[in-house]
């Protein structure tokens, strides 16, 4: 009992203080951590930035609660009720949070409601705090400084969230009602001429044509960094109601997509992904308070009064007060303050202030300086150096980093895979009951590497040809209609077209995922992917690995299908039931011909801790190193901890730079043996939804056609893409880009650019109409 009375009386004097410098420390994790969630998919970055997230808002809400128990229990360790209401609004610029982050997903901005009633809560309890501190409060003027300071801060918070809530958002973007000319008092006049025996007649006069705004008049040259983010800007300030499901006219279809069929790949993904940096920043961020009309006013006051405290704190007497009250005191003043200084340069070097300061032509002499002194012409996307440096932490990683608006990176899920290697029974229904499964299965079968140049220049290349081809509304809607089926009719291959047109999305997904993977494990090259496998010329003068772009966006869209089933909501239907079923089916299969059971049995320990790679010693890796081959030629991302202990984390945790291995081959070469002559649900019928062996006759099928075999189903998998991303809800878009950003959201935007989309509804401006009285 005398130790329990001790570590209660420790904690009743050291309450406050850990409390409220553990406040501090998650405000300065977050404004330095914030930015890296949009550059950043991995789970590693992600978590602890959702848990700081929550425990900064739970430590300051906890923290006033002590201070306004302390101040009003008599019996309080702490003495010093002045001090105590000097901390408290400190608090309130804690609960305000940072610039970099207003919110952790989008549906924390529907939550402002809550924000506003916390801020007429914590305002009271810390006026609560202020009053029980009189009639000797000598520190009164200090904390009512800071009380303003942090009712700016916690109030910019409030507003951000509320702007950015879906309703509040959406009546933002709309226009002033239009009734249109006014057809009543023309027909009227109309009328009256014809009763008086007028020769009348009504005159239709086309709307005259508008300048074009695109900015680029013609010119088709490589866009200079600043020049991009200007274009982005530009294209932001039109298509924002993307996001809010509006609708475009043409007049604003053409001018995007003139622009974007001039850009090179390069220069239409760099606008895509700053106009996406754009919509995160004004969903997450405090950026639309800080860029209004009182932002910069607002913020400078609030850095004025902190400034003004720490003056009037450094100069009163504090002998009353313990030393390390004070130096908590001075943390927290010159915490605010440094918090407030990152902040600004932040605001400074951003996008915003750049296409602020170039907005004018004739700019005043001051904004010539601040361009200067900002160097807004800088690099914003430097070339790597040729020798990066290989430590995670390195000037070269750190600087990649920096210039990403996206994580540029795919993440890969592979069913073969995924059936080779799978979990005992009994901790498959284990982290089921705990509702872990995707979790676990997101680190164990999910593999990230970096987003190809090549796969972004044949992207671009497929979409800018379907867009010079979709001159009006009814072409437009044909082409971001197909699923493949365009491609298989443009190139004469009508024979395949059953496995896209007679079947749901989500199994023709499955169909041709299947088919690439066996395709790609059983090609007579395939045991050399550096090699060009099936390519033709991508039209540029450069040779595309059609193969290794086919293997890639596969696997991608398979993740798309069973990690992100939100994204492909729309279109998915029972993909999870008709996965699961084909995953049942290939596992029977591949136990009856005794593939992978031995590996399952050495690696039991492994299915539960993928880490213990590190630790087991099995021969297990050993045995597989020498079978390995890549599955493309892509970069992939090394891990922190493969960096540090390369002899370790390299060869098990850094999944991602293995490829397909001899039993993958294998797999894919026992399921091709089989004789599927008749058609499966001809004998099985259609209970199970298994799609196996229907796509080991797309295989066969596939096999058939030497020649171009991998650009066709390289662009097939592009129009399949394409076609998720078309039909995503815009919603689910915005909600990714917290995390990282996808593919498919760039695919969803740039289409949208370049005309292939159901925005644009609006065909004609208003009509001109004339009427005419005479012979």
């Amino acid at each position: 009992m005398a130790k329990i009375e001790k570590w209660k009386e420790i904690w009743e004097i050291w309450d406050i203080r850990l409390v409220i410098v553990i406040s501090l420390i998650l405000q300065t994790f977050l404004i330095f951590s914030a930015p890296l969630r949009k550059r950043l998919s991995t789970a590693y970055i992600i978590m602890p930035m959702w848990l700081a997230y929550l425990l900064a808002d739970a430590t300051a809400n906890f923290a006033v609660g002590l201070i306004s128990k302390s101040q009003s229990d008599a019996s309080s360790a702490f003495k010093d009720p002045d001090l105590l209401a000097f901390w408290a609004p400190f608090l309130l610029v804690h609960l305000g949070g940072p610039d970099t982050i207003t919110a952790f997903a989008l549906e924390d901005n529907e939550l402002w409601l809550r924000h506003l009633l916390g801020l007429g809560f914590q305002c009271w309890a810390v006026a609560y705090a202020f009053i029980k501190s009189f009639p000797n409060h000598e520190l009164w003027r200090p904390t009512v400084l800071m009380f303003i300071a942090g009712l700016i801060k916690y109030t910019e918070r409030t507003r951000s969230l509320y702007l950015a809530s879906s309703r509040r958002f959406r009546e933002s973007l709309l226009t002033e009602p239009d009734p249109g000319p006014n057809y009543a008092k023309l027909m009227d006049e109309y009328t009256s001429k014809k009763e008086a025996r007028l020769p009348t007649k009504i005159e239709m006069i086309p709307e005259p044509g508008r300048p074009n705004r695109s900015g680029d008049d013609g010119n088709t040259e490589k866009l200079t960094d600043l020049e991009v983010v200007q274009c982005a800007y530009r294209y932001f300030d039109t298509f924002k109601g993307l996001i809010a499901d509006l609708i475009f006219s043409f007049r604003e279809r053409n001018q995007s997509r003139d622009f974007f069929l001039k850009r090179t790949a390069r220069d239409a993904f760099k606008v895509v992904e700053v106009e996406l940096n754009f919509f995160y920043e004004i969903l997450y961020t405090k950026v639309v308070v800080v860029q209004g009309r009182f932002g910069y006013p607002l913020r400078f006051l609030s850095f004025g009064l902190t400034c003004a405290a720490i003056v009037l704190f450094y100069l009163m007497e504090k002998h009353k007060f313990k030393k390390i009250d004070i130096g908590i005191t001075y943390i927290l003043l010159f915490g605010a303050i440094a918090l407030d200084l990152i902040a600004s340069l932040m605001v400074l070097y951003s996008d915003w202030t750049a296409v602020a300061l170039t907005k004018s032509e004739n700019p005043y002499c001051v904004t010539r300086m601040l361009r200067k002194a900002l160097n807004v012409k800088r690099d914003r996307w430097p070339e790597p150096p040729e020798n990066p440096w290989t430590f995670s932490f390195g000037f070269g990683t750190i600087m990649k980093i920096v210039r990403h608006r996206w994580s540029e990176s795919l993440s890969k899920y592979n069913l073969i895979n995924y059936c080779l290697h799978p979990r005992a029974k009994w901790w498959e229904a284990t982290i089921d009951f705990f509702g872990l499964t995707n979790m676990l299965d997101g680190i164990k079968y999910v593999e990230t590497v970096d987003f190809p140049n090549e796969l972004r220049d044949f992207i671009f290349k497929e979409l800018k040809v379907k867009s010079e081809m979709a001159d009006d509304l009814e072409t437009a809607k044909e082409i971001y209609s197909a699923r493949g089926d365009w491609v298989l009719r443009f190139e004469g291959h009508t024979n395949l077209l059953r496995w896209i047109n007679g079947v749901d999305y989500d199994e023709s997904l499955i169909l041709w995922h299947i088919a690439t993977e066996l395709c790609f494990n059983c090609d007579e090259k395939s045991t050399d992917t550096n090699t060009v496998c099936g390519n033709t010329n991508s039209g540029d003068g450069q040779n595309t690995d059609f193969r290794s772009l086919s293997k890639l966006l596969s696997d991608y869209m398979l993740y798309l299908l069973i990690m992100q089933a939100t994204m492909v909501s729309t279109v998915a239907g029972i993909g999870q039931i008709r996965f699961r079923d084909t995953c049942a089916e290939a596992k029977k299969f591949l136990r009856g011909r005794k593939i992978g059971e031995v590996e399952e049995e050495k690696s039991c320990c492994l299915s539960i801790f993928p880490c213990g790679k590190c630790f087991c010693g099995s021969g297990l890796e050993e045995g597989q190193k020498n079978n390995q081959v890549r599955a493309n030629n892509t970069p992939t991302k090394i891990s922190f901890f493969s960096s540090i202990f390369p002899c370790c984390f390299t060869k098990c945790c850094s999944k991602d730079e293995k490829g397909p291995t001899e039993l993958q081959k294998q797999a894919c070469d026992s399921i091709l043996a089989v004789n599927t002559e008749v058609e499966p649900v001809a004998v099985k019928g259609d209970r199970s939804k298994s799609v196996l062996f229907d796509a080991c006759r797309l295989a066969k099928e596939l096999m058939k056609s030497k020649d171009k075999k991998w650009e066709i189903i390289s662009k097939v998998w592009v129009e399949l893409l394409c076609y998720a991303a078309c039909r995503c809800r815009a919603s689910t878009h915005a909600a990714q880009l917290n995390k990282g950003g996808q593919l498919v959201t760039l695919v969803w935007l740039l289409m949208a650019h370049l005309g292939l989309g159901n925005q644009f509804q609006i065909s004609e401006g208003h009509a001109r109409a004339k009427l005419i009285v005479g012979k």
